[in-house]
């Protein structure tokens, strides 16, 4: 028998409030660059996600890509805190054609029990990170890439776990990748303009979340141009897994449901005591996305490449990069059917 509870006649104020505070706690989502690039709207029992301009990388990612799949993980964990509230969720992705920055609608529609995992996803969003510092030297158990693999797929993408041969190939495309960008004047100016310093106005990448030295490793981290705040100890032990998100399609829908399975995989990553680390890099240039592509083997299309270790065994944390307030990304009282 179910124990789901019709809505009814329910506070519409009690809805406002939880879909006020779970368009708060997804502005915890990973981003590219941190630049953060959704807007809420808010209205009676309706949240609308809708992709904001005004923070894309209009070089570095010039077809949104990224900036769609970020929002995906922000639509994420908003159903995580929507769940952990005991509500049910009615989602509408992409729900206007002639319109495709309007990414999402979501309403609630009745009252559900809450699940221990949905609880602990909640607690999680919290915790999770972005961590640049070397692997660690121990390899990830096959039975935690395999849980991680499991939750990217719950949210409707793939997570294909590259052989060892298949990380030199990897290697050499995230190379090339980011010798072009490095040669494109442009692209230096973005990037120094969304990293470095002490981003005091909530977005961005602070010096204190990049490296303070150059490590090497088998795939290379992105070069910020300069050296950070974070204390790297210990030589990158080269143990990590490398895997990459994909699609069946290469358009919005797709880029959306991958940032969904970004934050399932990388909530899941935390729980188990693991570290996530985006790669976007290869897939920013178009050339090294279509060399990623011929890794998957016909499994379908590259959205984003992770890689996956072992997490600090000190269990120190590095540096958060700082959050836009909530009242600067959600807005009320709009219909959800225009940008």
């Amino acid at each position: 028998m179910s124990t789901d509870t019709p809505m009814g006649a329910a506070d519409t104020r009690a809805q406002a409030r939880a879909l006020s505070a779970a368009a708060a706690m997804a502005g915890h989502a990973p981003s590219i660059h941190n630049t953060q690039p959704w807007r809420w709207r808010l209205t009676g029992n309706e949240l609308n996600l809708r992709l904001d301009h005004s923070r894309a990388l209009d070089v570095t990612d010039r077809d949104s890509r990224l900036a769609i799949l970020s929002c995906g993980a922000a639509l994420h964990h908003a159903l995580v805190g929507l769940a952990a509230d005991g509500w049910h969720t009615d989602v509408a992705r992409m729900p206007d054609p002639a319109y495709p920055d309007h990414l999402a609608r979501l309403s609630l529609d009745r009252r559900i029990p809450v699940s221990l995992e949905a609880r602990r996803h909640r607690q999680t969003i919290g915790l999770r990170h972005t961590d640049r510092r070397p692997t660690a030297a121990a390899p990830v158990d096959a039975d935690n890439l395999y849980a991680v693999v499991a939750a990217a797929e719950s949210a409707g993408t793939g997570l294909h776990l590259l052989h060892p041969d298949q990380v030199y190939g990897l290697a050499r495309d995230a190379d090339q990748a980011q010798r072009a960008e490095n040669e494109d004047i442009a692209w230096q100016a973005e990037l120094a303009y969304w990293t470095g310093g002490s981003r005091p106005l909530g977005s961005g990448i602070p010096d204190a979340a990049i490296p303070d030295h150059t490590t090497r490793a088998t795939v290379p981290d992105r070069d910020f141009g300069h050296h950070g705040d974070l204390p790297v100890t210990g030589a990158p032990g080269n143990a990590a897994t490398f895997a990459i998100l994909y699609g069946p399609a290469d358009d919005e829908a797709n880029w959306l449901r991958t940032g969904e399975a970004l934050s399932a995989a990388w909530l899941t990553a935390t729980e188990l005591g693991l570290s996530v680390l985006p790669l976007s890099a290869t897939i920013e240039v178009t050339v090294t996305r279509e060399r990623i592509r011929l890794l998957l083997a016909g499994l379908g299309h590259p959205h984003l490449v992770l890689r996956i270790s072992a997490g600090d065994p000190a269990g120190s944390a590095a540096a958060r990069a700082p959050r836009l307030a909530a009242a600067q990304v959600i807005e009320r009282g709009w219909n959800g059917r225009h940008t």
